[in-house]
């Protein structure tokens, strides 16, 4: 995958293994027709394909082979998380919003083609993403697709990424306290990594009540996840990162760093970091891909 850095070849396999997965899958699903609907699948394509870390995929995939869920399931689930977290990113990146001219180092949607059409690739992605779920092929139980739907709606919804989001807005010149910005950061980020857990656990089929851990791990990693990031805002290089940094700073919005200092938000990092990996302890080496996920988020330069 490029654009990757992993002191672990185990994880750098496999991030590379879920990058290409990942723009196999979005191919397949996203031919370009002979019809005017063409510009908006290069919409589609030009966001999905050959970009992004693949972190929720990865997890979906991490957490899927604990239970011995098959790989195609696992990816068909991978594929619709993000297909939600790229329509997310397109919504985000429009002048209404951040107003953001880079993205994985590549001109944003609604710059390479034009605000309407990047609209709609949105929302056909999101529209994509459950689609794929309702699928029988993902999983022979209706209820275990149900269970992923409605997973992954209350997580991209009001009360997680999208509600995030809404109070990222407001966020601007606002004097948000640390409990504020940590609930914004755990629905805006956190949310849907905590779906990329529980759907590989979903897929398992272990009971709400044995994903307890799972989720605790989701938790801390989502919040360490953010805080690097914001870290990377400050001091990260914009080649590196592949779009505009430290536009947080310009406009006056409170981040981990702002409330905690550069020291203290790296130390806070390692110890969720920590914890997350401690939440897996019931677990053997079976775990191994998860704990070195966790770890990454932390050394990670982009």
């Amino acid at each position: 995958m490029s654009g990757v850095i992993t002191a672990n070849p185990a994880l750098h396999a496999a991030l590379k293994e879920v990058a290409a997965e990942m723009d196999r899958r979005f191919d397949a699903l996203l031919k370009v027709p002979d019809d005017p609907r063409a510009p908006l699948y290069r919409a589609m394509r030009h966001a999905t394909i050959g970009g992004g870390k693949r972190l929720r995929p990865l997890l979906v995939f991490a957490t899927a082979r604990l239970f011995e869920v098959s790989r195609d399931a696992a990816g068909r689930v991978a594929t619709a998380l993000e297909a939600i977290h790229v329509y997310s990113l397109i919504h985000d990146d429009l002048p209404a919003m951040d107003d953001d001219d880079l993205r994985h180092g590549k001109p944003t949607v609604h710059k390479a083609f034009d605000e309407a059409t990047a609209i709609l690739a949105g929302d056909c992605l999101h529209a994509l993403a459950f689609e794929v779920l309702a699928d029988p092929a993902t999983h022979a139980d209706p209820f275990v697709r149900a269970e992923l739907i409605a997973d992954l709606a209350r997580a991209s919804g009001p009360s997680g990424m999208a509600g995030g989001q809404a109070m990222d807005l407001a966020a601007d010149g606002a004097q948000f306290d640390l409990g504020t910005v940590t609930r914004l950061q755990q629905m805006k980020t956190g949310a849907l990594i905590g779906a990329a857990v529980e759907a590989g656990a979903i897929l398992g089929r272990v009971a709400p009540e044995g994903r307890v851990h799972l989720r605790g791990y989701a938790h801390d990693l989502g919040l360490a996840f953010q805080i690097v990031d914001d870290l990377m805002d400050v001091e990260g290089d914009e080649k590196l990162a592949g779009k505009k940094l430290r536009k947080d700073g310009e406009q006056g919005k409170e981040t981990f760093v702002s409330l905690l200092g550069i020291d203290r938000a790296r130390q806070q990092s390692r110890l969720l970091v920590d914890q997350a990996i401690d939440h897996l302890r019931s677990y053997g080496a079976e775990a191994d891909l998860l704990r070195a996920i966790a770890r990454y988020v932390v050394e990670r330069d982009r």
